[in-house]
């Protein structure tokens, strides 16, 4: 279905927004590998966690369909590598199945996995013969996903322990730390040595925990705040001191004017004029991609020229995001520039928006999001296969009903 969007002149509301997926991935195959002990509380109900948690729930299905979940295409082959006696085919949707995965498959061949390529060479779908094993020294590229390093870090203790030398630069950092706190929670203390992450052999312990709200879901909201000022909105379920690495979008928006009000888990947005600001944002994302596309529809609309970098990993994503954002953004009239595979900027070129403006969202549910706070500018813009916000944050269109947007299927 496709939404024709517009906007209040103030925004008001309480949002109790969606748990962290990124959170409830991980302590899911966390609970997993410790045996399902203990007890999980407030996971996401979001499209790419029901996928990770239909694969758990069935041992013995031959065919696992993730859908679109990148996230669960990376922790499930590894996943599936350590299950002795159990013979999976992991696949999923047209895009996933052009999505690379043969780093991590390499990596985890050298540590004994049995997994072939069904079809094309490094991509799934993958035919994944579950046995025992071995712990010891694996090196992977840092420039590549930060889910790739965590699906080794999370089997790790029950293979025997490993090594994991991190060569070059290495991106997405805040998402190998997280991995490595929840891991710490469940009892594997592993540590960093350099370039290398060193991870005991172990079991997991039991452990009863209670998921987080998603700071990558609030960043949209700190986005809205900046372009209607008066607006009065507050945010409940973050953690001021959070995991995730999208907790930074607090500190960059301080810079765009906007600040939090923090009363435990309730965080006020409240706007002090900086928004407007005319110079130049610069800003290294490479540790925090997945609010990239909310920053980039903001600073155009704020009209703030921009260069953001260390967004290497978004041509791999659901969709080739650097260019998805060129094009709609040229719908909207601004002229943003693709800087080779790593940072997009804009200096003030602008062209005529498109009479009609029909946003595209490439089965990316970011770009559905991220374009929405544009009807504020544009009103009655419409967002193609609005629907996609379930991949992440079923509740978003509604949340913005209640918030004051006029919303209607067209």
């Amino acid at each position: 279905m496709n939404y024709r969007i517009s906007a209040p002149e103030r925004l008001e509301g309480a949002i109790v927004l969606p748990a962290s997926k990124s959170i409830s991935n991980r302590v899911l195959l966390l609970h997993a590998l410790s045996g399902g002990k203990g007890s999980l509380h407030h996971l996401a109900k979001c499209d790419d966690t029901d996928a990770v948690l239909r694969a758990l729930a069935h041992d013995d299905a031959q065919v696992v369909d993730i859908g679109a979940a990148g996230t669960a295409m990376r922790f499930l082959t590894a996943y599936f590598a350590t299950r002795e006696g159990r013979c999976v085919t992991l696949t999923g949707t047209e895009r996933m199945r052009q999505r690379p995965i043969k780093v991590l498959v390499e990596a985890l061949r050298c540590l004994g996995a049995d997994i072939t390529y069904v079809g094309e060479e490094g991509f799934p779908p993958l035919l994944i013969k579950g046995k025992r094993l071995h712990g010891g020294d694996v090196s992977i590229s840092g420039s590549v996903s930060s889910q790739y390093i965590t699906a080794l870090l999370l089997i790790a203790p029950v293979v025997g322990g490993m090594r994991l030398k991190i060569e070059g630069e290495i991106m997405s950092r805040p998402y190998i730390d997280m991995t490595l706190a929840l891991m710490r929670r469940y009892g594997i203390e592993a540590s960093w040595q350099g370039a290398m992450v060193e991870v005991p052999a172990g079991e997991y312990a039991a452990v009863d925990f209670t998921v987080e709200a998603d700071w990558s879901a609030a960043s949209y909201w700190w986005a809205m705040q900046a372009l209607l000022p008066a607006s009065s909105i507050s945010l409940l379920g973050l953690h001021q001191h959070s995991l995730q690495g999208d907790s930074r979008m607090a500190e960059i928006m301080a810079q765009m004017g906007v600040t939090g009000i923090w009363h435990d888990e309730r965080v006020h947005l409240q706007s002090n004029g900086g928004a407007g600001c005319c110079c130049t944002t610069f800003a290294d994302l490479s540790g925090t991609p997945d609010i990239a596309q909310t920053l980039v529809v903001m600073l155009c609309l704020l009209g703030r020229a921009f260069r953001l970098t260390g967004l290497r990993t978004l041509r791999i994503k659901e969709t080739d995001r650097l260019e998805a954002l060129r094009t709609e953004l040229l719908k909207l009239g601004y002229v943003v520039k693709v800087e080779g595979d790593d940072a997009l900027s804009w200096h003030y070129q602008t062209v005529a928006p498109a009479p009609d403006i029909h946003i595209s969202t490439y089965h990316d549910h970011r770009m559905a999001m991220a374009f929405a706070p544009a009807a504020i500018r544009f009103p009655g813009i419409v967002i193609d296969d609005a629907q996609v916000v379930s991949k992440s944050y079923p509740d978003f269109w509604q949340h913005l009903r209640e918030a004051g947007f006029s919303i209607e299927e067209v």
